[in-house]
């Protein structure tokens, strides 16, 4: 039976060097006052280019979560998983802005670049890619709100809007951002290059969630191309996933879907306080866990026509993924079944996973440190926000660093 305490496989790859530098990252973490000093800071210590700044981040929460600034040094990241047997998601990590249709262009270009450097790695089968990158967050904001004053499927209420409530403009906008996504996705196909589309915001996520469907029936026909990021800590995403399946089976398309807690629970509950709604969060982590193990459950029953990847760092579902695999008797390298982390973290699970033979891969980001620093900031909240997250990777660090001396 498959166990995740092994922390000779989890950190053969580290160096004593590397595994101490992590220790001390990790314990900075756990200090709630040096991480909201440190927020406070980063964004700033860029911005004035004050002297050394880069260079301490990039030797300790840079070099611990992100795999490079350039595409060429994601490539020694990777070469050193593959010797392990873990692959790796390739994630240009610059956030959306309202930079217009030049920025969006541009960004679609950098997408379509990962991809071709991705076919020509053989340890690179997925890449990463956020809609707010090739479309204004703005327009989605508006596209959103006025789906949800529509009735009916997410396709109907989508197409109602896209065809009569934008203005000439904001049509015109939208349909270029639909050819982005289609140039992203025909370059996909045609490397054999899987695509995973990013969750957002609740008050932006429907029309991603129409776009990705959109895409999926246009190329999921043979092969699973493209993925939907479905985050269980929303109430309605199980369901959501039930749905998709069901518009999947009736335009037979394969699903994809990444399966994921989430990543805006505080931002999402406050803005729902604030505007007086009812959170799209779930009430408690044991709801969100529940809704989780039932979207693994649901997927791997319908492994045949749901190509899933498990994203999560929580040890009880990624074990009850593998019960669930060999109770029905499902290989480990199914080509609709695929283990995921980020890279930096939880390698206890990775690692261990790629042991046992499981199809598995680090979520590796990469680009200018100014460019990342959003990701740098969300990894050093979730660390100090998690419960029991920096001090389970604290606890197996030490205990690593201890058999070493052995």
């Amino acid at each position: 039976m498959i166990s995740f305490d092994n922390t000779e496989y989890a950190f053969a790859y580290k160096t004593n060097k590397e595994l101490k530098g992590a220790r001390f990252l990790f314990s900075s973490m756990a200090n709630s006052f040096l991480v909201t000093l440190g927020l406070r800071l980063m964004p700033a210590v860029i911005k004035w280019r004050i002297p050394f700044s880069k260079s301490m981040i990039r030797k300790t929460i840079f070099s611990q979560f992100v795999g490079g600034e350039t595409l060429e040094q994601t490539s020694q990241v990777a070469d050193k998983l593959e010797g392990y047997n873990v692959q790796v998601i390739l994630d240009y990590g610059v956030e959306g802005g309202d930079d217009g249709d030049a920025g969006y262009d541009n960004a679609t270009l950098e997408f379509i670049k990962v991809i071709d450097y991705a076919s020509s790695q053989k340890n690179i089968p997925f890449i990463s890619i956020k809609v707010t990158g090739i479309v204004r967050f703005s327009l989605l904001e508006k596209i959103d709100a006025a789906m949800h004053n529509c009735e009916g499927s997410l396709i109907n209420r989508y197409n109602e809007i896209i065809s009569g409530k934008l203005s000439t403009e904001e049509k015109e906008e939208w349909q270029r951002a639909v050819k982005r996504m289609l140039k992203i996705c025909e370059e996909a196909n045609q490397k054999n290059i899987g695509v995973l589309v990013d969750a957002e915001e609740s008050w932006i996520q429907d029309p991603v969630d129409a776009l990705t469907i959109l895409m999926m029936d246009m190329f999921n026909k043979e092969k699973a191309v493209v993925y939907n990021t479905i985050q269980l800590y929303r109430h309605d995403r199980l369901q959501f996933l039930k749905d998709s399946f069901e518009a999947s089976t009736k335009r037979a398309f394969i699903l994809g879907a990444k399966l994921v807690r989430g990543a805006y629970m505080e931002k999402e509950r406050k803005r729902a306080e604030l505007n007086n709604y009812t959170s799209p969060i779930q009430p408690g982590k044991h709801a969100t866990d529940t809704d989780y193990n039932k979207a693994v459950e649901f997927s791997i029953t319908n492994i045949e026509k749901i190509a899933t990847i498990i994203a999560t760092h929580n040890e009880e579902s990624n074990l009850y993924a593998t019960r669930l695999l060999d109770e029905k008797g499902i290989s480990h390298h199914h080509k609709y079944i695929h283990f995921s982390q980020l890279y930096g973290m939880s390698d206890n699970i990775t690692f261990n996973l790629a042991r046992e033979g499981f199809s598995v891969s680090k979520y590796l980001p990469f680009g200018p440190i100014k460019d990342v620093i959003p990701y740098l900031m969300r990894r050093a909240q979730e660390n100090s926000s998690v419960a029991g997250q920096t001090s389970r990777e604290l606890d197996l660090i030490e205990k690593e660093l201890k058999r070493r001396k052995q």
